[in-house]
C-alpha cells in the first residue's frame, strides 16, 4: 500500500497553489521532516497533472533508445533530471541518475541488461503448438511442394551453367594456338 494515498497527496499539492503556505510550512503542517517530498507532489502535478500524483501499478520498461536519448539530453543540455524528466514525461527523475551511472560504468549494454534474478522455469517450447487446421495443413503442404521444387531447379541450373563454363574452357585452350619450341623441329 502507499504511504500517501492521492487524495492526500492531492490536498497538499492544492494547498500549496491556493496560497495556504509555501512547502516548508505544509511540511511543518502534515507532519513531514523536510519540503522536498512536497515539492516532487508540486512538480509532478504541474508538468503531468492529476496523473502525476498517482501511483503506477506496474512498472513501466523504457527502451534502450529511450534511456539514450535521456541520457543525451542530461548531457548535452543545462538541464537538471527533474527537467528532463518533465520534458520526457517522466514521474521518476533518479531513474536517469541511476541510468547515466549505468551507462559510465557498463556501456550501453548495461542498459539492456534485464533485472531481477531469471526465471528457473524454462519457457514453453515453441514446438508444442496446437494442430493446423486441414486449410491450413493443405496450404503449408503446398508451399513445402513448391519449395521443393524450387531447390530443384535451383540445383538444375547451378549444374547447367557448371557445364557451359566448362565447355567454354575446353573451348579457350582448344583455341590457344600451339606454340612448339624450336627444339621440336631437329
Amino acid at each position: 500500500m502507499a504511504k500517501y494515498s492521492f487524495e492526500f497527496k492531492l490536498k497538499v499539492v492544492h494547498d500549496y497553489l491556493s496560497g495556504q503556505g509555501g512547502t516548508r510550512f505544509l511540511a511543518k503542517k502534515y507532519g513531514f521532516k523536510n519540503s522536498s517530498q512536497i515539492r516532487k507532489w508540486i512538480n509532478a502535478y504541474k508538468e503531468l497533472g492529476e496523473e502525476g500524483l498517482l501511483r503506477s501499478r506496474k512498472s513501466k520498461n523504457y527502451s534502450v533508445q529511450f534511456k539514450l536519448d535521456a541520457i543525451e539530453l542530461y548531457l548535452t543540455t543545462e538541464f537538471s533530471y527533474q527537467e528532463v524528466a518533465n520534458l520526457l514525461k517522466m514521474n521518476n527523475p533518479p531513474l536517469i541518475a541511476n541510468w547515466l551511472k549505468t551507462y559510465r560504468n557498463l556501456g550501453i549494454d548495461g542498459l539492456s541488461k534485464q533485472k531481477g534474478r531469471p526465471p528457473i522455469m524454462p519457457k514453453k517450447k515453441r514446438n508444442e503448438t496446437q494442430p493446423l487446421l486441414p486449410s491450413e495443413q493443405s496450404q503449408l503442404d503446398k508451399l513445402e511442394k513448391e519449395n521443393r521444387m524450387l531447390k530443384i531447379e535451383n540445383a538444375y541450373l547451378k549444374e547447367l551453367r557448371r557445364l557451359r563454363l566448362e565447355d567454354e574452357q575446353k573451348m579457350k585452350e582448344s583455341r590457344e594456338p600451339f606454340t612448339a619450341s624450336e627444339d621440336t623441329f631437329d
